[in-house]
């Protein structure tokens, strides 16, 4: 058995060396709580009356940002060893002190989300946030959030943003066309913080949000349609605390299934996985390019389904033309799908994916950058990525990946394609992974000790 350092070969100046391809495998994974869940659970729990408490909340630094922002608003939390607890001050609770400053570090869910909470701040609010979420596009929730009669100042629709509420915000009609979970997310918190119904057509997108408003029996109206939903969301009067078990980041055991299905030889089983429709995407994606991967122990828990997810190593896979349909849904794993296209007999084509590049780092481009190091031609437009397989793909060359903007899923990524495929690669900023998957790299080793 090959030793860690031959694996991985220093972890040292915030990098990563690794030399060697990983082999064989048979391995059952227990993955970090949901990062989008994990969230979510905190802001709902501040708004709540009383204790709520959580097992296998997330332990990142979006996570850790989003308590730290929840306490410099009077919310009081404890994070102990097998759960966090979160001692809800409720609706209308928060402290609005003066001079408030809210770090959201890199957190985009956090940073956009929150302000649906901050509509009726009665002193001005700065939120700032990490070089990488500084880049991005805000003006996408504050337009919105403006119609509720809250003032914002923006650095040219980026951070540093500046909030300043209202005493009663009216309900609003909003019309989400993006598809962005995060922009509805903030409308549907800032509505239960008003008197009235608001009203909202939002393309299909993620709907965790929806689902934790049903369990916690607020005032919330769902009509279905093939390409969009209609929500209407009144004024709630109060939310009970509530405890929650968060199931495993679907997007995290990601990199492990695709690991799983382009190693020889290799099975893995992933426990207690959020297999929520509007985030499997991916599970999709895979099976449409031949890998098998099938879910057992299906479960309903809070209105979100629950499964073990099984995946098998694929000897054959195929090139797709992906439905746009399934963008919404696999949006986060689209880098780490890229590699699969990469050893696919035939060209993959995706298409519709400029919301890759409103993400921590311009991610299409990242991940035609990480194809092309790897001899894989691409051609790749400001919303679309043409993929050339080589079934017959095996690195033996030197790779750096580094000036990512320290995004976690490009260095992620980086290190399965060197698993994979293998090759010298050298990939910097290690450490970018604290923000969603801080023991991904502990992971990867209690799979190599498996092999």
């Amino acid at each position: 058995m090959e030793s860690h350092s031959n694996l991985i070969n220093s972890m040292i100046n915030n990098r990563v060396n690794i030399n060697h391809q990983l082999k064989s495998f048979n391995k059952v994974l227990r993955i970090e709580g949901d990062k989008s869940l994990s969230i979510r659970w905190a802001l709902l729990a501040s708004q709540a009356t009383g204790k709520s408490t959580s097992h296998n909340l997330l332990r990142s630094e979006d996570i850790k940002s989003t308590l730290n922002c929840l306490k410099k608003l009077g919310v009081r939390y404890r994070l102990l060893k097998n759960k966090c607890e979160i001692f809800g001050v409720g609706l209308n609770g928060f402290h609005f002190k003066k001079k408030i400053v809210l770090d959201a570090g890199n957190s985009g869910t956090l940073a956009r989300l929150i302000l649906g909470l901050l509509i009726k701040s009665t002193n001005t609010i700065k939120i700032t946030g990490d070089k990488s979420l500084s880049k991005r596009d805000f003006l996408r929730v504050t337009e919105p959030l403006q119609k509720f009669g809250v003032k914002f100042k923006t650095n040219k629709g980026k951070l540093p943003i500046f909030v300043k509420g209202i005493k009663n915000p009216k309900p609003i009609k909003y019309f989400e066309n993006k598809g962005s979970a995060q922009c509805k997310s903030a409308v549907m918190l800032a509505a239960i913080l008003t008197k009235g119904e608001t009203y909202i057509k939002a393309k299909k997108s993620r709907n965790h949000s929806e689902l934790l408003f049903k369990h916690l029996n607020m005032p919330i109206k769902i009509l279905t349609h093939k390409n969009y939903d209609i929500i209407k969301i009144g004024g709630a009067k109060k939310i009970s605390p509530f405890n929650y078990n968060i199931p495993s980041d679907i997007s995290s055991s990601a990199f492990f299934l695709v690991l799983t299905a382009l190693c020889p030889n290799s099975r893995l089983k992933i426990k207690n996985v959020n297999v929520n429709p509007s985030r499997i995407g991916v599970i999709r994606i895979l099976k449409m390019m031949g890998v098998k991967i099938f879910l057992k122990n299906n479960k309903i828990i809070k209105g979100e389904k629950i499964a073990d997810i099984h995946v098998k190593t694929t000897k054959y896979l195929k090139a797709i033309n992906c439905p746009q349909s399934l963008n919404s849904s696999a949006i986060d794993e689209f880098l780490v799908i890229f590699l699969l296209a990469a050893k696919a007999n035939g060209t993959s084509y995706f298409k519709g994916l400029s919301e890759l590049n409103q993400k921590e780092s311009p991610r299409l481009k990242w991940g035609s950058k990480i194809l092309e190091l790897i001899g894989i031609k691409t051609i790749t437009t400001k919303s679309s990525i043409k993929i050339f397989g080589n079934p017959n793909l095996v690195l033996d060359k030197k790779i750096i990946i580094k000036n990512f903007l320290k995004d976690h899923r490009v260095f992620m990524t980086s290190v399965i394609a060197a698993l994979a495929f293998g090759g010298k690669w050298t990939i910097h900023d290690k450490d970018s992974i604290k923000t969603s998957f801080p023991s991904f790299l502990k992971i990867i080793k209690s799979i190599k000790n498996n092999t």
